[in-house]
C-alpha cells in the first residue's frame, strides 16, 4: 500500500492511489490532515487545470507547499479531483 512520508512521519496512505506524470495521487480521506496547512500558492497545468498547494508541518518542522491538490480540475483530469500529490523530500514507498 503506497505510503507518503516526510520526517519519517506518514502523511498518507491508500491502496487506491492514481498515478499522473509519475506522481501518486491519494485520496482526500487517505492524508492526516493535521499535517496540513493551506498555503496561497497555485499553479495552472494547461490539462489538469489550477492546482492548490499545502504547506506540511510535521514535529514542528515545515515544508512549504509540498502538497498540491487539483480542487476543480479540467475535465481530462477529473480522475484526480481532491488527491493530494507531494514533492520537495516527501517519499512514497510501498
Amino acid at each position: 500500500m503506497p505510503k507518503a512520508l516526510w520526517k519519517d512521519t506518514v502523511i498518507a496512505q491508500s491502496d487506491t492511489t492514481v498515478m499522473v506524470e509519475g506522481n501518486h495521487y491519494f485520496p482526500p480521506d487517505s492524508i492526516t490532515h493535521e499535517y496540513f496547512r493551506p498555503s496561497d500558492t497555485q499553479t495552472v497545468c494547461h490539462w489538469k487545470g489550477t492546482a492548490s498547494y499545502y504547506t506540511l508541518t510535521v514535529d514542528g518542522q515545515q515544508n512549504p507547499d509540498a502538497a498540491w491538490t487539483y480542487p476543480e480540475p479540467k475535465e481530462a483530469a477529473e480522475n484526480i479531483r481532491g488527491h493530494y500529490a507531494f514533492w520537495k523530500g516527501v517519499t512514497i514507498s510501498d
